[in-house]
C-alpha cells in the first residue's frame, strides 16, 4: 500500500507553502505502510518561534484553499516551538531547529519510503543556499 493520491496532493501542498515561508530541511515520508492513522508526514523545521508560526498558517491557508482542507487537530501552537497539523491524510511537523535535531523525527521514518517533493520546494532552499554563500 502506498499513499493515496489525496495524501500525496496535499503533502506537495503544503510543502510549496513551507517553502515559501522559508523552512527548511523539508522531507516528506510515506508512512500508509506503518501506520493506520495517516498515509504521510511531512517534516520541517524552522530558525524561531515567530516563523513556525508563519509557515503553519501559509501551510493552513495554501491546504484550505487550494485543497479545501481543514486540519482535525493541532497541536503546539500555544509553545510555537513544535506544532503538529493533523489532517487525517497527512501529519505535517513544523519544529524548532533545536527540537528538530533533539526528537530527530527522520530516525523514526528512516525505513519508510521518501516522497518526492516538487521542484520549486527544492528551488527555494537552494536559492537560499546560493544568496547566502554569495554574502
Amino acid at each position: 500500500m502506498t499513499a493515496s493520491e489525496r495524501a500525496t496532493q496535499l503533502v506537495q501542498i503544503a510543502a510549496e507553502a513551507a517553502a515559501e515561508k522559508l523552512a527548511e530541511n523539508i522531507i516528506a515520508y510515506d508512512v500508509s505502510e506503518q501506520l493506520i492513522i495517516t498515509d504521510a508526514f511531512l517534516l520541517c523545521s524552522a530558525a524561531n518561534d515567530r516563523q513556525v508560526r508563519s509557515i503553519v498558517d501559509e501551510i493552513e491557508k495554501r491546504l484550505r484553499e487550494d485543497a479545501d482542507a481543514k486540519p482535525v487537530r493541532r497541536e503546539g501552537e500555544r509553545e510555537g516551538r513544535w506544532v503538529l497539523l493533523d489532517y487525517a491524510d497527512i501529519i505535517v511537523h513544523i519544529q524548532h531547529e533545536e527540537d528538530r535535531v533533539y526528537y530527530a523525527l527522520e530516525r523514526l521514518w528512516k525505513d519508510c519510503p521518501e516522497m518526492a517533493l516538487p521542484e520549486d520546494v527544492h528551488a527555494h532552499v537552494a536559492q537560499r543556499v546560493r544568496a547566502g554563500e554569495g554574502q
